[in-house]
């Protein structure tokens, strides 16, 4: 059964551990904003903020100075992706900068995959080194919206 990826509403109820929310923390120190969420990735060695959308260039910083120093400091590489209310705008902000045609989710009984189609000529930096934002996007996905998969048409 195929759903509208605009009519998805995330779940909000997200526990942090004493890790994230120190780094939050110390984001919010160096950047002036209050991040929503924070996600460390040991297994590709990124930490991932969520900010509201409107945020997004005060979090970065001039030409990154914010999350080059963030990066330094934590010894880990930084990611932020603006936060969206709906499915399809979530999707898009996880993926920038590569364009996002579509997003089509379809709910199964046991797994809800999301099929994301982007320009032929981005699939490669959707996909990522070593499938890398999928995983991203795969993580930050079922914290949200409980959605199993993500494939890149």
């Amino acid at each position: 059964m195929a759903a509208r990826a605009t009519e998805i509403k995330p779940q909000l109820n997200v526990k942090f551990t004493m890790e994230e929310m120190r780094y939050m923390s110390l984001f919010q120190d160096i950047t002036g904003v209050t991040p929503k969420d924070c996600v460390i990735m040991d297994d590709l060695g990124i930490v991932v903020f969520i900010v509201d959308s409107d945020k997004i260039g005060q979090a970065i910083g001039r030409r990154g100075v914010n999350t080059k120093y963030l990066s330094k400091l934590i010894n880990r590489e930084i990611e932020i992706v603006g936060w969206a209310d709906n499915l399809e705008s979530f999707i898009k902000s996880i993926f920038m900068p590569t364009r996002v045609y579509r997003v089509h989710l379809v709910e199964g009984s046991e797994k809800n995959t999301v099929y994301v189609y982007v320009d032929p000529k981005d699939k490669g930096i959707a996909i990522g080194k070593n499938g890398r934002n999928v995983a991203k996007a795969r993580l930050l996905l079922r914290r949200y919206y409980f959605i199993d998969n993500v494939v890149i048409v």
